[in-house]
């Protein structure tokens, strides 16, 4: 398809970027990390793998995946987080393409009671498994993921259900919850059940230095896997906008209505199962301005002239849109760096907090094609 192949140059051009880093996410806490995680594989009755729901594949933990033959299999537990993010029918979709592969899946929001619930009880029962079903005994899980796909508010929100519901009352120790990667350093443990006593082990997040696929490198920094730090924000929300501009629901959103009427915001955005209070410590943005920003991108869509298949085009349309979102975000700026700059972070964002809707980026492969699993 001519327009999927104009968005790939863009995918290409980031991930040359990636590339070029030459691994530098992965420092000497990380490798160190990397050790621990591998000593204490063989020492734990159940790993937890922790996945973003929006790359499924992408954010797969490699080093679970490239053990010697000789190292014994573990028995592990799928978690794809941040589902509230995804698109629910492609999170569904892999989570059966998962269990068809022989691997335990679950679906989890980390800001939702029910969804923890479900893991937890998930959890339990694998434990139970290893353990031949007797309630007296401890179990260890192993928490592993790569950096920036919730296990500390996973384990946080484990913790605190698991501890109200046993007998035992007592002072909660948390994890360090934060939206950068790399901000867990040590392997710490948390008791989240009793009968079976369950402790799970947090660890660090640990992303390899190098790629088996050449598209997860943009995928893992639009996700925020990666530090906006190393590489500049523009470039990044250039290749978000390249995906929004193919998607079906950006055109969708030339219907709302900027007068105020919420419902037709709310239908923009389906409403998640769980009602909480807003989720992001970085989501501050007000409804009207994502509204703008919504009907700024449709707009520009719909009366665009060019064709979205040819890459200066494309191009071409990207910039017209920086240009629209900086009314809509209301940047005042010096220079075109700063406004860009100042539009790439705020829409960015945007995407990783879910105002722009739900997006799933790897897709379901078909059964005769490999993937991580």
């Amino acid at each position: 398809m001519a327009r999927a192949a104009a968005a790939e140059a863009f995918s290409r051009r980031l991930g040359a970027a990636v590339r070029g880093l030459s691994g530098a996410w992965y420092n000497r806490h990380m490798a160190a990390a990397d050790r621990a995680i591998r000593a204490r594989l063989p020492l734990v009755d159940l790993v937890l793998e922790v996945r973003d729901a929006r790359v499924p594949a992408t954010s797969a933990f490699e080093l679970l995946h490239r053990r010697s033959p000789e190292e014994p299999d573990v028995r592990r537990l799928v978690a794809l987080n941040k589902a509230d993010l995804a698109d629910p029918s492609e999170t569904e979709k892999w989570v059966a393409f998962m269990k068809q592969r022989g691997c335990s899946c679950i679906a989890v929001n980390s800001h939702c009671r029910e969804s923890i619930n479900e893991l937890l009880n998930a959890v339990r029962g694998r434990i139970r498994e290893v353990k031949l079903g007797v309630s007296d005994c401890t179990g260890t899980v192993l928490l592993v993921g790569i950096p920036n796909v919730g296990k500390s508010a996973i384990i946080n929100a484990m913790h605190q259900i698991g501890r109200i519901g046993a007998a035992e009352k007592g002072k909660l120790k948390h994890a360090i919850v934060s939206s950068h990667p790399g901000e867990t350093r040590d392997i710490s443990g948390y008791k989240v059940a009793s009968h079976p006593n369950i402790y799970v082990l947090d660890t660090p997040g640990v992303l390899s230095p190098i790629f088996a696929n050449d598209e997860y490198g943009p995928r893992l920094v639009l996700t925020g896997a990666i530090k906006d730090s190393l590489l500049e924000e523009y470039e990044i929300a250039q290749f978000l906008l390249t995906i929004l501009n193919l998607r079906k629901e950006c055109r969708e959103w030339e219907n709302l209505n900027l007068d105020g009427d919420k419902s037709s915001f709310a239908d923009a955005v389906p409403t998640r199962s769980c009602h909480t209070k807003r989720q992001y410590s970085s989501d501050h943005t007000q409804d009207f301005i994502v509204r703008a920003v919504r009907q700024a991108l449709s707009e520009t869509i719909a009366s665009f002239q060019g064709d979205l298949g040819n890459e200066n085009d494309l191009r071409r349309l990207v910039e017209i849109q920086f240009t629209h979102l900086q009314n809509a975000f209301r940047i005042s700026a010096e220079t075109i760096e700063d406004r860009n700059k100042r539009v790439a972070v705020k829409l960015l964002n945007l995407y990783r907090t879910g105002r722009l809707g739900h997006y799933t980026l790897d897709h379901v492969p078909d059964v005769r094609q490999e993937v991580a699993a």
